[in-house]
Protein backbone atom coordinates (compact mmCIF):
# COMPACT_ATOMS: atom_id res chain seq x y z
CA UNK A 1 0.00 0.00 0.00
CA UNK A 2 2.77 2.79 0.65
CA UNK A 3 4.38 1.92 -2.49
CA UNK A 4 1.11 2.55 -4.16
CA UNK A 5 0.34 5.60 -2.58
CA UNK A 6 4.26 6.94 -3.14
CA UNK A 7 3.43 6.09 -7.34
CA UNK A 8 0.28 8.11 -7.00
CA UNK A 9 2.05 11.05 -5.00
CA UNK A 10 4.41 10.86 -6.90
CA UNK A 11 1.99 11.60 -10.28
CA UNK A 12 1.00 14.36 -9.22
CA UNK A 13 3.93 16.38 -9.53
CA UNK A 14 4.06 16.28 -13.68
CA UNK A 15 -0.24 16.63 -13.63
CA UNK A 16 0.42 19.95 -11.73
CA UNK A 17 3.10 21.09 -14.04
CA UNK A 18 1.25 20.24 -16.64
CA UNK A 19 -1.55 22.36 -15.34
CA UNK A 20 0.45 25.25 -14.75
CA UNK A 21 1.98 25.24 -18.11
CA UNK A 22 -1.19 24.95 -19.50
CA UNK A 23 -2.15 28.09 -17.09
CA UNK A 24 0.60 29.86 -17.90
CA UNK A 25 0.45 29.30 -21.71
CA UNK A 26 -3.08 30.20 -22.42
CA UNK A 27 -2.76 33.33 -20.32
CA UNK A 28 0.10 34.37 -22.32
CA UNK A 29 -1.47 33.67 -25.44
CA UNK A 30 -4.68 35.98 -24.20
CA UNK A 31 -4.59 39.65 -26.17
CA UNK A 32 -5.49 40.48 -22.13
CA UNK A 33 -2.17 42.51 -21.06
CA UNK A 34 -1.44 41.57 -16.97
CA UNK A 35 -0.67 44.87 -16.60
CA UNK A 36 -3.53 46.45 -18.40
CA UNK A 37 -5.96 44.49 -16.61
CA UNK A 38 -3.86 45.70 -13.60
CA UNK A 39 -4.55 48.95 -14.25
CA UNK A 40 -8.13 48.15 -15.17
CA UNK A 41 -9.16 47.08 -12.02
CA UNK A 42 -7.64 49.10 -10.21
CA UNK A 43 -9.72 51.97 -11.99
CA UNK A 44 -6.35 53.66 -13.08
CA UNK A 45 -5.61 54.65 -16.94
CA UNK A 46 -3.11 52.95 -18.66
CA UNK A 47 -0.44 55.50 -19.63
CA UNK A 48 2.58 54.01 -21.14
CA UNK A 49 4.76 54.62 -18.19
CA UNK A 50 2.49 52.76 -16.21
CA UNK A 51 2.35 49.67 -18.26
CA UNK A 52 6.40 49.76 -18.58
CA UNK A 53 6.40 49.77 -14.80
CA UNK A 54 3.81 47.02 -14.58
CA UNK A 55 5.12 44.77 -16.72
CA UNK A 56 8.60 44.82 -14.78
CA UNK A 57 6.92 44.27 -11.55
CA UNK A 58 5.27 41.63 -13.05
CA UNK A 59 8.29 39.93 -14.89
CA UNK A 60 6.61 40.13 -18.05
CA UNK A 61 9.60 42.09 -19.60
CA UNK A 62 11.64 38.69 -19.24
CA UNK A 63 11.81 35.71 -22.10
CA UNK A 64 8.62 33.10 -21.18
CA UNK A 65 11.32 30.22 -20.19
CA UNK A 66 12.28 32.77 -16.74
CA UNK A 67 8.86 33.77 -16.97
CA UNK A 68 7.14 29.90 -16.31
CA UNK A 69 10.03 29.13 -14.04
CA UNK A 70 9.08 32.12 -11.32
CA UNK A 71 5.85 31.61 -11.81
CA UNK A 72 5.89 27.37 -11.24
CA UNK A 73 8.67 28.79 -8.01
CA UNK A 74 6.18 31.23 -6.64
CA UNK A 75 3.40 28.34 -6.88
CA UNK A 76 5.04 25.68 -4.96
CA UNK A 77 5.55 28.47 -2.28
CA UNK A 78 2.40 29.03 -2.20
CA UNK A 79 2.76 32.39 -3.35
CA UNK A 80 -0.34 33.29 -5.83
CA UNK A 81 0.44 37.02 -5.29
CA UNK A 82 -2.19 39.38 -4.68
CA UNK A 83 -5.68 40.11 -5.96
CA UNK A 84 -5.69 42.46 -8.84
CA UNK A 85 -9.15 44.07 -7.56
CA UNK A 86 -8.71 43.95 -3.65
CA UNK A 87 -4.91 44.10 -3.18
CA UNK A 88 -4.85 41.33 -0.31
CA UNK A 89 -3.20 38.33 -0.95
CA UNK A 90 -4.74 35.56 -2.98
CA UNK A 91 -4.75 32.87 -0.47
CA UNK A 92 -6.60 34.87 1.97
CA UNK A 93 -9.31 35.47 -0.37
CA UNK A 94 -9.58 31.72 -1.06
CA UNK A 95 -9.50 31.06 2.33
CA UNK A 96 -12.55 33.74 3.34
CA UNK A 97 -14.63 31.71 0.26
CA UNK A 98 -13.77 28.53 0.29
CA UNK A 99 -15.71 27.37 3.58
CA UNK A 100 -19.35 27.99 1.97
CA UNK A 101 -18.36 26.21 -1.19
CA UNK A 102 -17.17 22.98 0.94
CA UNK A 103 -20.21 23.33 2.91
CA UNK A 104 -22.31 23.30 -0.18
CA UNK A 105 -20.45 20.81 -1.50
CA UNK A 106 -20.87 18.61 1.05
CA UNK A 107 -24.46 18.91 1.93
CA UNK A 108 -25.03 18.24 -2.08
CA UNK A 109 -23.17 15.11 -1.96
CA UNK A 110 -24.78 13.86 1.14
CA UNK A 111 -28.08 14.34 -0.30
CA UNK A 112 -27.19 12.74 -2.99
CA UNK A 113 -25.88 9.72 -1.14
CA UNK A 114 -28.96 9.46 0.86
CA UNK A 115 -31.49 9.41 -2.04
CA UNK A 116 -29.69 7.72 -4.55
CA UNK A 117 -28.00 4.80 -2.97
CA UNK A 118 -31.12 3.09 -2.08
CA UNK A 119 -33.38 4.42 -5.12
CA UNK A 120 -30.26 3.16 -7.27
CA UNK A 121 -30.21 -0.46 -5.16
CA UNK A 122 -34.15 -0.90 -5.05
CA UNK A 123 -34.74 0.04 -8.34
CA UNK A 124 -32.42 -2.93 -9.49
CA UNK A 125 -33.55 -5.60 -6.80
CA UNK A 126 -37.09 -4.71 -7.85
CA UNK A 127 -36.69 -4.39 -12.07
CA UNK A 128 -39.44 -2.86 -13.65
CA UNK A 129 -41.89 -2.40 -10.74
CA UNK A 130 -43.18 1.32 -9.62
CA UNK A 131 -39.67 1.90 -7.73
CA UNK A 132 -37.79 1.10 -10.55
CA UNK A 133 -40.02 3.10 -12.69
CA UNK A 134 -39.86 6.25 -10.53
CA UNK A 135 -36.15 5.99 -10.58
CA UNK A 136 -36.01 5.98 -14.24
CA UNK A 137 -38.31 9.26 -14.43
CA UNK A 138 -36.22 10.85 -11.94
CA UNK A 139 -32.48 10.11 -13.61
CA UNK A 140 -34.15 11.27 -16.97
CA UNK A 141 -35.46 14.55 -15.56
CA UNK A 142 -32.21 15.13 -13.85
CA UNK A 143 -30.27 14.51 -16.24
CA UNK A 144 -32.26 16.89 -18.64
CA UNK A 145 -32.84 20.22 -16.52
CA UNK A 146 -29.87 21.97 -16.80
CA UNK A 147 -28.88 23.14 -12.95
CA UNK A 148 -29.47 27.26 -13.81
CA UNK A 149 -33.15 26.95 -15.22
CA UNK A 150 -34.18 24.49 -11.79
CA UNK A 151 -32.37 26.64 -9.50
CA UNK A 152 -35.01 29.63 -10.41
CA UNK A 153 -38.01 27.42 -10.78
CA UNK A 154 -37.01 26.24 -7.40
CA UNK A 155 -36.39 30.38 -6.21
CA UNK A 156 -39.98 31.13 -8.13
CA UNK A 157 -42.15 28.66 -6.32
CA UNK A 158 -40.41 27.66 -3.11
CA UNK A 159 -38.75 31.48 -2.44
CA UNK A 160 -41.43 33.97 -4.14
CA UNK A 161 -44.59 32.03 -4.26
CA UNK A 162 -44.35 30.27 -1.01
CA UNK A 163 -41.99 31.83 0.89
CA UNK A 164 -40.50 28.87 2.51
CA UNK A 165 -36.75 29.27 1.97
CA UNK A 166 -34.87 32.70 1.83
CA UNK A 167 -33.51 33.47 -2.03
CA UNK A 168 -29.98 34.17 -1.76
CA UNK A 169 -27.01 34.27 0.76
CA UNK A 170 -25.70 32.05 3.21
CA UNK A 171 -26.33 31.89 7.05
CA UNK A 172 -29.10 28.96 8.43
CA UNK A 173 -29.74 25.53 7.32
CA UNK A 174 -32.75 27.12 5.14
CA UNK A 175 -30.36 29.13 2.77
CA UNK A 176 -28.80 25.52 2.46
CA UNK A 177 -32.15 24.01 0.68
CA UNK A 178 -32.52 25.45 -2.64
CA UNK A 179 -29.19 25.12 -4.08
CA UNK A 180 -28.36 21.50 -2.74
CA UNK A 181 -31.37 20.40 -4.17
CA UNK A 182 -30.86 22.06 -7.45
CA UNK A 183 -27.08 20.46 -7.44
CA UNK A 184 -27.62 17.17 -5.48
CA UNK A 185 -30.35 16.17 -8.58
CA UNK A 186 -27.60 15.87 -11.23
CA UNK A 187 -26.12 14.16 -9.19
CA UNK A 188 -28.48 11.73 -7.96
CA UNK A 189 -29.63 11.25 -11.67
CA UNK A 190 -26.00 9.84 -12.37
CA UNK A 191 -25.68 7.82 -9.09
CA UNK A 192 -28.98 6.40 -9.38
CA UNK A 193 -28.43 4.96 -12.83
CA UNK A 194 -25.24 4.00 -12.27
CA UNK A 195 -25.93 1.64 -9.15
CA UNK A 196 -28.93 0.45 -10.76
CA UNK A 197 -26.68 -1.33 -13.58
CA UNK A 198 -23.60 -2.24 -11.67
CA UNK A 199 -26.22 -4.23 -9.16
CA UNK A 200 -27.81 -5.59 -11.94
CA UNK A 201 -24.35 -7.10 -13.53
CA UNK A 202 -23.38 -8.24 -10.43
CA UNK A 203 -26.68 -10.45 -9.91
CA UNK A 204 -25.55 -12.25 -13.29
CA UNK A 205 -22.33 -13.27 -10.98
CA UNK A 206 -21.58 -16.83 -10.33
CA UNK A 207 -20.67 -15.65 -6.20
CA UNK A 208 -24.39 -14.47 -6.06
CA UNK A 209 -25.59 -18.12 -7.45
CA UNK A 210 -23.23 -19.72 -5.13
CA UNK A 211 -24.06 -17.77 -1.97
CA UNK A 212 -27.69 -18.67 -2.58
CA UNK A 213 -27.03 -22.43 -2.80
CA UNK A 214 -24.94 -22.46 0.29
CA UNK A 215 -28.48 -20.84 2.15
CA UNK A 216 -27.47 -17.43 3.04
CA UNK A 217 -29.75 -14.86 3.53
CA UNK A 218 -30.68 -12.59 0.72
CA UNK A 219 -30.12 -9.86 2.81
CA UNK A 220 -26.61 -10.69 3.56
CA UNK A 221 -26.03 -11.40 0.19
CA UNK A 222 -27.00 -8.18 -1.24
CA UNK A 223 -25.64 -5.71 1.33
CA UNK A 224 -22.56 -7.50 2.26
CA UNK A 225 -21.31 -8.94 -1.32
CA UNK A 226 -23.35 -7.25 -4.30
CA UNK A 227 -23.93 -3.70 -2.91
CA UNK A 228 -20.50 -3.44 -1.22
CA UNK A 229 -18.67 -4.53 -4.88
CA UNK A 230 -21.62 -2.71 -7.28
CA UNK A 231 -20.78 1.06 -5.77
CA UNK A 232 -17.27 0.51 -7.03
CA UNK A 233 -18.65 2.75 -10.29
CA UNK A 234 -20.38 5.45 -8.05
CA UNK A 235 -17.51 6.15 -5.93
CA UNK A 236 -15.23 6.89 -9.22
CA UNK A 237 -18.11 9.32 -10.18
CA UNK A 238 -18.17 10.70 -6.80
CA UNK A 239 -14.26 11.45 -6.67
CA UNK A 240 -14.76 13.44 -10.09
CA UNK A 241 -17.87 15.51 -8.45
CA UNK A 242 -16.73 16.14 -5.77
CA UNK A 243 -13.27 17.64 -6.52
CA UNK A 244 -15.83 19.79 -9.39
CA UNK A 245 -17.93 20.92 -6.43
CA UNK A 246 -14.75 21.91 -4.33
CA UNK A 247 -13.50 24.21 -6.83
CA UNK A 248 -16.82 26.32 -7.23
CA UNK A 249 -20.15 25.04 -7.92
CA UNK A 250 -20.20 28.15 -10.82
CA UNK A 251 -23.88 28.36 -11.97
CA UNK A 252 -25.37 27.80 -8.84
CA UNK A 253 -23.45 29.74 -6.78
CA UNK A 254 -24.36 32.35 -9.42
CA UNK A 255 -27.77 32.12 -9.36
CA UNK A 256 -28.61 31.96 -5.45
CA UNK A 257 -25.45 34.67 -5.08
CA UNK A 258 -23.87 31.95 -2.76
CA UNK A 259 -20.49 33.65 -1.28
CA UNK A 260 -17.90 30.51 -2.57
CA UNK A 261 -14.97 30.19 -4.42
CA UNK A 262 -17.06 29.81 -7.85
CA UNK A 263 -18.77 32.59 -7.58
CA UNK A 264 -15.84 34.79 -6.63
CA UNK A 265 -13.39 32.69 -9.82
CA UNK A 266 -16.65 34.37 -12.35
CA UNK A 267 -16.02 37.81 -11.03
CA UNK A 268 -11.88 37.31 -11.30
CA UNK A 269 -12.68 36.45 -15.07
CA UNK A 270 -14.90 39.16 -15.82
CA UNK A 271 -11.83 41.61 -13.80
CA UNK A 272 -9.32 39.84 -15.29
CA UNK A 273 -8.00 39.20 -11.89
CA UNK A 274 -5.40 36.80 -13.50
CA UNK A 275 -3.55 35.66 -10.11
CA UNK A 276 -7.10 34.61 -8.90
CA UNK A 277 -7.74 32.47 -12.12
CA UNK A 278 -3.75 31.25 -11.84
CA UNK A 279 -4.82 29.86 -8.17
CA UNK A 280 -7.85 28.70 -9.00
CA UNK A 281 -6.57 26.07 -11.96
CA UNK A 282 -3.79 25.05 -9.58
CA UNK A 283 -5.97 24.18 -6.89
CA UNK A 284 -8.82 22.72 -9.16
CA UNK A 285 -5.81 20.11 -10.30
CA UNK A 286 -4.91 19.29 -7.04
CA UNK A 287 -8.10 18.43 -5.57
CA UNK A 288 -9.39 16.50 -8.28
CA UNK A 289 -6.02 14.16 -7.55
CA UNK A 290 -6.64 14.14 -4.70
CA UNK A 291 -10.47 13.17 -4.13
CA UNK A 292 -9.61 10.50 -7.02
CA UNK A 293 -6.88 9.16 -4.93
CA UNK A 294 -8.99 8.58 -2.02
CA UNK A 295 -11.72 7.24 -4.19
CA UNK A 296 -9.53 4.59 -5.50
CA UNK A 297 -8.20 3.28 -1.84
CA UNK A 298 -11.39 3.33 -0.75
CA UNK A 299 -12.37 1.52 -3.76
CA UNK A 300 -9.40 -1.33 -2.84
CA UNK A 301 -10.97 -1.63 0.01
CA UNK A 302 -14.53 -2.59 -0.68
CA UNK A 303 -13.69 -4.58 -3.51
CA UNK A 304 -10.93 -7.74 -3.21
CA UNK A 305 -10.78 -8.29 -6.51
CA UNK A 306 -8.61 -5.35 -7.01
CA UNK A 307 -5.35 -5.77 -6.07
CA UNK A 308 -2.91 -2.67 -5.01
CA UNK A 309 -0.39 -3.40 -7.95
CA UNK A 310 -3.03 -1.76 -9.86
CA UNK A 311 -4.96 -4.79 -11.69
CA UNK A 312 -8.46 -6.46 -10.87
CA UNK A 313 -7.96 -10.26 -9.75
CA UNK A 314 -10.43 -12.86 -9.71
Amino acid sequence: MVSYLTKRLLAVIPIVLFAIFLMFMLIRLSPVDPAEAYLAAANIHPTEELLTEKRQEFGLDQSLIVQYFQTVKKIVQLDFGNSFVTNTPVWQEVAARMPATIQLAVSSMLLAIIVSVPLGFLSAVYKNSLIDHFSRLLSYLGASIPQFWLGYILIFFFAVKLDLFPVEGRGTWQHFVLPSVTLSLALIAIYTRLLRASVLEELEEVYVLYARTRGMKEKAIMVKHVLRIAIAPMLTGLGMNLGKLLTGTIIVEQVFSWPGFGRFFIEAIFNRDIPVIQSYVVLAACLFIVCNLIVDIVQMYLNPRISWKGRTEY
